[in-house]
């Protein structure tokens, strides 16, 4: 059986961008459930149309706060000053191997080299309160990583990211921001960040310009450094901090995960060495990494060439009141399964999917990794 032709990827026009950052901007609107709504209406017009009716139905109590043509056409000429890209899944300059991970964003963006998302990927994250050493290890395994020519990714924080962002700066690294653009964190690293597209690296975000990052921001902008990643290498991280979320994160979505070992005497060395204890790959050198991710990388390069755009489902009988009941009853604070919820609720899964698309945009439920729902507590 031979394969059909590559869909050559499309540009979005002007209005279908303006349409799309329109709906990815809303209140409740994250990834999985923007590629809900576009497979269910077709199109970002059609859904934002029908936001207002979709979110009473799950029990909303406001209107949808959906931001305006003007504000975002604000964003876009922002973009355009700063000489950065708002780019779409399906389009040419979307980095391939993000579009494969699970729930990619819809819409990033973008400052500098489109070139160094076509290096073979592999992130290095670890504390902010690095010691010297840990910097040192980092700085070098970024630089010899570079020289293979692999990309490094990391998200632009103190210490260790700094560090990676630093050691390859030459050969090409992507800084993951967990705020706008225009946003970096923290302040002392903002030349190295304008350093970066430079030197023919990238900058890249979700998030929207002017958006100040929050503490909340960070564990998805983690999310996108181990999307964006063939494998995650933690350098130091204590047995709580990001890094281990990134670690985590890295695991789920198929990743491979690498650890340096520390002193057990060492708290920044802790997480590190529960990640070897765990099953990681133990580092000490960067051919550690390379003869682990060499394998994988003729499949990478094959990423670009596959279609990810949206389809449209088929329609099904509108679910009523008492199915989205019986949706309700199912879900606690504990995730449960697609299929589990199917089972309980006798649902079709077009049903299913337009009731929790309801509950999402009131903002109650949570989705977690592998499509899992939990709901969340009622406000009051």
């Amino acid at each position: 059986m031979t394969e059909g032709p590559a869909v050559e990827p499309r540009r979005l026009s002007d209005r279908q961008r303006i349409a799309w950052l329109r709906l990815i901007r809303t209140e409740n609107v994250g990834p999985a459930t923007f590629r809900e709504l576009i497979n269910r209406f077709g199109s970002a017009e059609a859904a934002l149309e029908c936001l207002p009716e979709l979110l009473a139905s799950g029990g909303g109590r406001r209107p949808p706060r959906i931001p305006s043509i003007a504000a975002i056409e604000a964003e876009l000429e922002t973009a355009r000053r700063m000489g950065a890209s708002l780019v779409a899944i399906g389009e040419p300059d979307y980095p391939p191997i993000l579009k494969r991970m699970d729930q990619p964003p819809p819409i990033v963006a973008i400052k500098g080299s489109m070139a160094v998302f076509d290096q073979i990927p592999v992130a290095i994250v670890g504390a902010r309160n690095a010691s010297l050493a840990g910097m040192k290890m980092a700085r070098m395994l970024a630089t010899d990583l570079g020289r293979e020519g692999y990309a490094v990714v990391s998200g632009l924080a103190r210490g260790i990211d700094t560090a990676a962002h630093q050691g390859s700066l030459e050969t090409g690294t992507i800084a993951v921001l967990a705020g706008g653009l225009d946003r970096p964190y923290p302040p002392e690293n903002v030349k190295l960040c304008e350093q970066i597209p430079d030197k023919g690296g990238a900058v890249i975000s979700e998030m929207p310009f002017g958006w100040e990052p929050r503490a909340m921001d960070f564990p998805r902008r983690n999310r996108i450094i181990a999307g964006l990643s063939l494998g995650l290498l933690v350098v130091e991280a204590a047995k709580r901090s990001g890094s281990l979320i990134s670690a985590r994160l890295a695991g789920e979505l198929g990743r491979l995960v690498f650890a340096v070992p520390g002193s057990p005497l060492d708290p920044r060395a802790a997480g590190t060495n529960s990640l070897l204890r765990e099953g990681a790959t133990l580092v000490t050198e960067a051919r550690d990494v390379i003869e682990q991710i060499a394998p994988l990388a003729g499949a990478s390069a094959s990423i670009r060439a596959a279609s990810d755009q949206p389809r449209v489902l088929f329609a099904a009988p509108p679910p009523g009141d008492n199915d989205r009941d019986r949706v309700l009853q199912a879900l606690g604070p504990a995730p449960v399964g697609m299929d589990d919820i199917i089972r309980h609720s006798g649902l079709h899964p077009a049903q299913l999917s337009m009731i929790l698309l309801e509950l999402d945009l009131a903002g109650r439920i949570e989705r977690h990794a592998g499509g899992a729902i939990s709901l969340l507590p009622a406000d009051g």
